[in-house]
């Protein structure tokens, strides 16, 4: 097996502010200045969304943005009747899924991890080699991810295949050593820009990016 290479960073580290409910957030998160937003299809999340609010907040979101859809151990027929229902660009899967059935729909995923130990991210890149990204995300017992909570992100090994998305409890407080410890290719949050359950505080999120931009702009 070849040795593995870091994947070469952008000269901008991207943001996805996820977890989006309301149309007037999904303005605030484009104006603010972010890459790609995020709507997750979980009925057990306080931030689950169904196809005839999503429709109404993917109307807010311009063509150069990114949409993303998360799942968490869906059917088949669920993941399809979403990309058949509204503009997705991306998939994001945060529970069990093998690399099979997140490739079956033909369009990019992201895999989430929950990060215990270095090897779980270095054994997830090779798990699935279909994955445009892997987003890491905290570890905590029988919740498949939005803990609001950090993870030692030092586990995050230096050189990895992959592009890496950094999530899990961050904030515009805390982001400036994430991103120096972990150099991800994206930031993602959710909890860290609301201001309660799947609202979202339009001033933090114009916050975390502005937090966003200043550290790359120090880093480069």
């Amino acid at each position: 097996m070849a040795p593995m290479q870091r994947v070469v960073k952008p000269s901008r580290t991207r943001i996805k502010i996820c977890g989006l409910t309301r149309a007037q957030d999904a303005v605030a998160a484009v104006n603010a200045g972010a890459d790609a937003v995020g709507l997750v299809f979980y009925a057990p999340s306080p931030r689950a969304v169904d196809i005839d609010t999503a429709r109404a907040v993917i109307a807010a979101v311009p063509p150069f943005v990114s949409v993303t859809a998360l799942f968490v151990n869906p059917e088949p027929d669920e993941v399809q009747k979403v990309l058949d229902s509204v503009r997705i660009d991306l998939l994001q899967f945060h529970g069990d899924e093998d690399d099979d059935f997140c490739s079956q729909f033909k369009h990019p995923y992201i895999k989430a991890i929950r990060v215990r130990q270095a090897s779980d991210v270095v054994a997830s890149c090779m798990r699935f080699p279909g994955a445009l990204a892997i987003l890491l995300d905290s570890y905590k017992p029988g919740v498949p991810g939005g803990t609001g909570e950090t993870f030692d992100w030092s586990l995050v090994p230096e050189e990895l295949p992959k592009p890496i998305i950094l999530a899990g409890g961050l904030t515009a407080d805390n982001l400036e050593t994430g991103m120096r410890t972990v150099h991800p290719y994206a930031v993602d949050v959710s909890g860290g820009v609301e201001a309660s359950k799947g609202i979202k505080d339009h001033g933090k999120i114009t916050e975390f990016v502005n937090e966003v931009y200043r550290v790359d702009q120090q880093s480069f």
